[in-house]
Order: structure tokens, then C-alpha cells, then sequence
């Protein structure tokens, strides 16, 4: 553990060091300018009322020890149209592993005033930075933050209505919804979320999804100081269960989550981290039921450093980078159950991202990788990756 805290540490003093020299000049690593694939579509940027796009990306994961994997591991199409100046489509059509086709988005947008627009349909859930921002020219890292899987169940969408907009006076952009929740428990009693991969198994993705209350989930993103973009984000409700088992004791469990993400760049520094919490309540009734061995409190943070090693006058950009994050899904546990240390974990990430091209990146890194569990034996891993955004 002290090997891993000092390559974390030397890097971080590197990158610091490095931090005060030439001016970052590029929109796509502006916080406060980025836009991710719907925000582009939205912009109005387009000649033509059709617009078409396209991101995804390939990798190669080689564990210590072990076979490595080659996969495409999506490929999103990106479909928008625009009826009038007010009123847009947005759609992303997702292909995974080339044989899982999904909707990702698929909403309407009405722009009803100024800076006031309503929205509904089928829409990304506003927590932490990935699952808004994850084509794969726009973070780091071969594969997304573990802290954006299995704490944040990137990618998060569900079917909700909801208003978005900007108040320019304050430096603030706001996003509110009302959403169906996740799905926790099928006909059969048999439960959906818990233990390693906590809420990820409840999405329901808008695949024929079961309500029985709308869950509220709200952001707002400050960009009052150059270069820096914060988040505060938060989701409140239930879980859902299916209507033969909707009223049985357990069948359902509460949720709080709350999350505060903070993004930076100045000339060729970068930096990013967030902290995620869900608490949950009557986990003791839910886990007796299904059997499952959900926790009642995960969390979960990261931080990152990045350096842009050429100078700004190219238009290529290569980033070495270093990230620690830390997540746990059993944080708390409810009644008998007894936390998993397996369950809590921590990954070091580091190496490289070179732009070669505006929506073009190859990427390399080396990921050390532990828990808290006694004799924990996790391989270390070595990725390598193509992602484009066009």
C-alpha cells in the first residue's frame, strides 16, 4: 500500500510542478465549454435540421496472470432533429460488445423562455461527471472511473420529465426531473441490487419500467471562476418492485444520494475529482426477502491530475495523467449483515492519452488495483484503447 500512496504522491507533485506554464486554448478541455453529445446536438451549431454523429470505442484489457480482452465495447449513434428554433429531438443508439443494442437517450427538448427549457423522455440521470460527460475523447483512462460503475451506475437513464437552464447572473446552471426509480425486486421476489455491484442490477433503462413513485433528482453546476466548473447533484425516492409484489415488506428500499464533482483546467493542468453517497433505508426488510446482501450506505471518491506534455501551438494533445479513487458498497450495512472488506475498494490509474485529432484518442494506462479484504488477490491490469466522437 505504501509503494502505491508514493507513485500516487510523485506523480501529483509532477503534475503541480508543471501546472503554471502555457495557457490551455482547447474548448474541449474547458470545463466550463464542454458540451457532451446532446449539448452538441442542442447547440444549434448545425446548418441542417438532421444531425447525425457517431462515438465509441475499442479496448484491450490484459490482467496480470491472465488472458487478455479484446472489445468493442460500444458503438453509440448519435441521431438529433430540430422542428424549430424552440423544439428538438435528441437520440443516442447504443450497440455493446456488437451484440447488445440499447436506447440510451431519447428525448424532446422545448426551449419554452430564455434559459428555461423543458424536457422529456428517455434522459441521463445528473450525478458525478461520467454520466453526462462519457464519449470517450472527454476523461481519461482506458475504462471510465470505477467510482462511475459501481457506485454511479454509469450509464444512468430512465424515462422522467424535467426542466434545465442557466441563471447568468449567478454563474449557475440548474437540471430538475422527476424520474421513474430503480427497479429492486421482479414478480418472483427475486432481488435486483446489492453486494458487489450495489444499484447497477436496478436500471430499467426505459425497457417496459415499472412505477410506483417518481423519484426527484436535481443538479446545479456553478462556472463563476475561470477554468473551474462544481457540481451538486442530488436523488431522492424509492425503489420500484413489480405490482405482484409492490406491497409485500422489503420489496422496495429508500434512497438518498448526493454527489459534489469539481472540474479544472489552467494552461496544461487538468484536474478532476467527485465524492458520491447513497444512503438506504430498510435494507434489513429487502436483503430478508431476496436474499441479496445490499448495504445501507455506499460511497465512493476520486481524484485526478492531468499534463498536456506538448506545447499548446500543436494541435495534438498527450496527457499523462494519474487517478486514486476509492469505493465501497458496503459502507454501512442494516441489521445481521456483515460488511463485506472485499467490497471495499481503492484502484491507482496511470498513463496516457494522446489527441492525435479533435474527436480522435488513443489511450494506455496501468491500473493497481486492491481491497480491504485479508489475502485480497486482485490482478493489476494493463489497458489499451481507440475512442472517437465525431
Amino acid at each position: 500500500m505504501m509503494t502505491k500512496f508514493y507513485l500516487f504522491l510523485v506523480f501529483g507533485i509532477a503534475s503541480t510542478i508543471a501546472f503554471a506554464q502555457t495557457t490551455q486554448d482547447s474548448i474541449t478541455f474547458d470545463p466550463q465549454k464542454q458540451q457532451n453529445a446532446a449539448q452538441r446536438i442542442l447547440s444549434g451549431n448545425y446548418s441542417q435540421a438532421v444531425t447525425l454523429g457517431a462515438y465509441g470505442e475499442i479496448n484491450y484489457n490484459q490482467p496480470e496472470g491472465d488472458n487478455g480482452e479484446l472489445d468493442v465495447q460500444r458503438l453509440v449513434v448519435l441521431l438529433g432533429y430540430r422542428f424549430s428554433d424552440k423544439v428538438q429531438f435528441v437520440s443516442e443508439v447504443e450497440f455493446e460488445h456488437v451484440e447488445e443494442v440499447y436506447v440510451e437517450q431519447a428525448f424532446v427538448n422545448y426551449n419554452v423562455a430564455n434559459n428555461v427549457n423543458l424536457r422529456a423522455g428517455l434522459m441521463l440521470v445528473p450525478m458525478g461527471i461520467v454520466n453526462e460527460f462519457h464519449e470517450p475523447t472527454t476523461f481519461n483512462g482506458v475504462e471510465r472511473p470505477a467510482v462511475d460503475n459501481a457506485i454511479v451506475p454509469s450509464t444512468w437513464r430512465e424515462i422522467g420529465v424535467g426542466v434545465t437552464g442557466r441563471i447568468n447572473s449567478a454563474s449557475l446552471g440548474y437540471q430538475a426531473y422527476l424520474f421513474n426509480g430503480f427497479k429492486s425486486t421482479d414478480a418472483d421476489g427475486t432481488g435486483r441490487i446489492g453486494g458487489s455491484s450495489g444499484l447497477r442490477g436496478g436500471r430499467q433503462k426505459g425497457i417496459k419500467s415499472t412505477i410506483n413513485k417518481p423519484n426527484l433528482s436535481a443538479k446545479l453546476d456553478y462556472y463563476g471562476f475561470p477554468g473551474l466548473r462544481l457540481g451538486l447533484a442530488g436523488y431522492f425516492g424509492r425503489t420500484q418492485a413489480d405490482d405482484e409484489i409492490d406491497h409485500i415488506e422489503g420489496a422496495d428500499v429508500g434512497m438518498s444520494m448526493v454527489g459534489f464533482d469539481a472540474r479544472y483546467a489552467y494552461r496544461r493542468f487538468t484536474a478532476r475529482g467527485q465524492f458520491i453517497y447513497a444512503g438506504l433505508s430498510d435494507t434489513d426488510a429487502y436483503n430478508e426477502l431476496t436474499g441479496q446482501d445490499l448495504g445501507s450506505e455506499l460511497q465512493g471518491w476520486y481524484a485526478e491530475a492531468a499534463y498536456n506534455l506538448l506545447p499548446l501551438s500543436n494541435k495534438q494533445k498527450l496527457f499523462a495523467f494519474t487517478r486514486y479513487e476509492q469505493y465501497d458498497t458496503h459502507a454501512e450495512t442494516e441489521g445481521s449483515l456483515v460488511q463485506n472488506h472485499a467490497y471495499n475498494r481503492n484502484d491507482i490509474t496511470m498513463g496516457l492519452s494522446y489527441h492525435i485529432a479533435p474527436g480522435v484518442v488513443f489511450k494506455g494506462d496501468y491500473q493497481i488495483r486492491d481491497n480491504d479484504a485479508a489475502n485480497a488477490d486482485i490482478p493489476n491490469r494493463l489497458n489499451f484503447g481507440v475512442g472517437v466522437w465525431f
